[in-house]
């Protein structure tokens, strides 16, 4: 197993779907995000709609350091936006890939971040989009590595990689490739377009010198109908495959048949001898956005790559492993899985769009502050006119609890859970269905109430940011009852019995004497193995 050294690892580790309008259960797009980091604090940021004098100057700070970057002249006129969708229905998300480390440029201005902002401030569509970012970098420097965005509106969906030509040189190489609707596709950390018609000027978009640039460095030599811009840019190692591209196999192997076939493309064993994994398939069955939502907590299950099947589960079967991913023993190098779903989550998102509804109520973001396996999605549409201020607190950031946060509230649940999964999960579980079915169950027909004011923009912007504010104080009560119950029930490593939902108690009134389960049988075996007959009962 080699370590790729001449390429950028990516830091902030996410992972992004996408969905084609004709692949959906009801005829929405949807591009997804899990904003994956050690460390991040999530937030739901809002930002209204403005006009700004000529002459205004943006400063622009990068998104994940807090450093100041330098500044851009702003927009004449800037649209709202709602964390990674805006008024019109854009959406915008993304993965780091890295790529070549040659290929920074010290002097960017406009970093990855940034960038979505920029262009869901100043675009109406996806192609719009695509053509905001790539020009405002090659206008004034890219701050970041490799980058592979996720671009929708209620009609199209494209995937947008990028990447920088190093310190001597302004600019991107890119290309944009957009999925065909009855499709879906996903990227986690690695380039994923890898041939590409650039003659295709309906679904292909791409800088003049993609090809070319790749030549004058060394990195292509071969005809331009065998260029692959992810083995130019972000040649595969085995984290590439294996930590990266399998979740995207997972992704796929939810709503594809027959996938046990690209096993060799993505675990990395067969690098340059395996197919590369297609950049998209065609489900088995329209897929709906409670499938969508749960493919956002996969842990491979059931798969070659499965959690829960090892070791490292742990006492109580976790599908989650410490970090980093890689580690030594004994003078050799080792690696954990890594699922879509981890603990680093600072916040998840399903973006939803919608061509059958005026825009406020036609996209929506589904927000979880956390793990999208230990929070319920939370809906919020674009036109509502303040996030809910559970998503964003002013009194909570990465170093300051406050129950008032929605990121510390679930964190402080899940943080419950992970030490004793399989005991605590499935009570969260039943938490995170009731609430999130709630909100699903609830949503068409509000939607139709929404409908009836849609000409009364003033009065539809408030019914809109009213329910999600509702929603989010009802995620939040919930919450903090379940991180109550999880105490009393789990005391102590044992566990309370209920009847009808409430704990039970004994004829004198007190409460019933909890039960002690020990360990599961996984612990039992490994405990023998090890041990031999040192805690053997004579």
């Amino acid at each position: 197993m080699a370590l790729l050294l001449l390429l950028v690892s990516p830091v902030f580790a996410c992972t992004s779907f996408l969905v084609g309008r004709l692949a959906s259960a009801d005829g929405s797009a949807f591009i997804t995000y899990n904003q994956d980091d050690y460390g991040m604090f999530g937030r739901l940021s809002y930002y209204p709609a403005a006009d700004h004098p000529k002459g205004t100057m943006r400063a622009i700070v990068e998104g994940d350091t807090g450093r100041p970057l330098g500044s851009i002249p702003e927009a004449a006129h800037t649209y709202a936006v709602m964390g990674y969708i805006n008024e019109h229905q854009v959406g915008v998300t993304e993965t780091t890939f890295g790529g070549r480390e040659e290929l920074m440029d010290p002097k960017g201005v406009v970093d990855y971040t940034t960038l979505m902002t920029l262009a869901l401030q100043r675009a109406k569509t996806a192609r719009e989009a695509i053509r905001v970012m790539t020009s405002l970098v090659n206008e004034y420097g890219y701050a970041s590595s490799g980058e592979s965005f996720s671009i929708c509106d209620p009609n199209e969906i494209w995937i947008l990689e990028m990447i920088g030509k190093g310190p001597d040189q302004k600019g991107v190489v890119w290309v944009a490739v957009r999925i065909p609707d009855d499709c879906i596709s996903c990227h986690a950390n690695q380039s994923r377009i890898h041939r590409f018609d650039m003659k295709d000027k309906k679904n292909v978009m791409c800088s003049p010198d993609v090809i070319s640039f790749a030549r004058s460095k060394g990195y292509f030599d071969g005809p331009d109908s065998e260029f692959s811009f992810s083995q130019a840019y972000a040649p595969a190692d085995f984290s590439a495959l294996r930590i990266c591209d399998a979740r995207a196999w997972s992704f796929f192997n939810h709503f594809v048949e027959g996938m046990d076939k690209y096993i060799p493309s993505v675990d990395g064993r067969h690098i340059g001898t395996a197919e590369p994994l297609p950049l998209w398939f065609k489900p088995s069955k329209p897929v709906s956005l409670s499938q969508v939502m749960d493919a956002m907590r996969d842990h491979y299950e059931g798969t070659p790559f499965d959690l829960t099947s090892d070791p490292g589960c742990g006492l109580y079967t976790a599908p989650y492993r410490p970090t980093p991913l890689f580690w030594d023993y004994k003078g050799k190098k080792y690696f954990h899985e890594r699922p879509i779903s981890t603990q680093q989550t600072a916040a998840s998102v399903v973006v939803q769009v919608r061509s059958s509804l005026p825009n406020p109520i036609g996209g929506v973001i589904w927000f979880a502050n956390d793990d999208a396996n230990m929070a319920p999605y939370v809906p919020v549409h674009c036109g509502a006119t303040a996030a809910p201020t559970c998503f964003d607190p002013k009194d909570a950031d990465e170093i300051n609890f406050s129950e008032n946060s929605a990121f510390w509230m679930q964190n402080w649940v899940a943080n419950m859970v992970y030490p004793r999964y399989s005991r605590l999960f499935p009570d969260l579980l039943t938490a995170r269905r009731e609430v999130e079915n709630r909100f699903l169950e609830q949503q068409a027909d509000f939607e139709k109430q929404m409908l009836a004011l849609s000409k009364q923009t003033a009065q539809l912007a408030d019914s809109l940011t009213h329910h999600a504010a509702q929603n989010a104080d009802f995620m939040m009560k919930s919450w903090k009852q379940l991180a109550t119950r999880l105490i009393v029930k789990h005391n102590d490593q044992t566990v309370r019995s209920e009847k009808d939902g409430k704990f039970e108690r004994d004829e004198f009134g007190r409460g019933k004497r909890p039960t002690r389960l020990g360990a599961d049988s996984l612990l039992r075996g490994i405990i023998v193995k090890e041990a031999g007959e040192r805690y053997l009962v004579p």
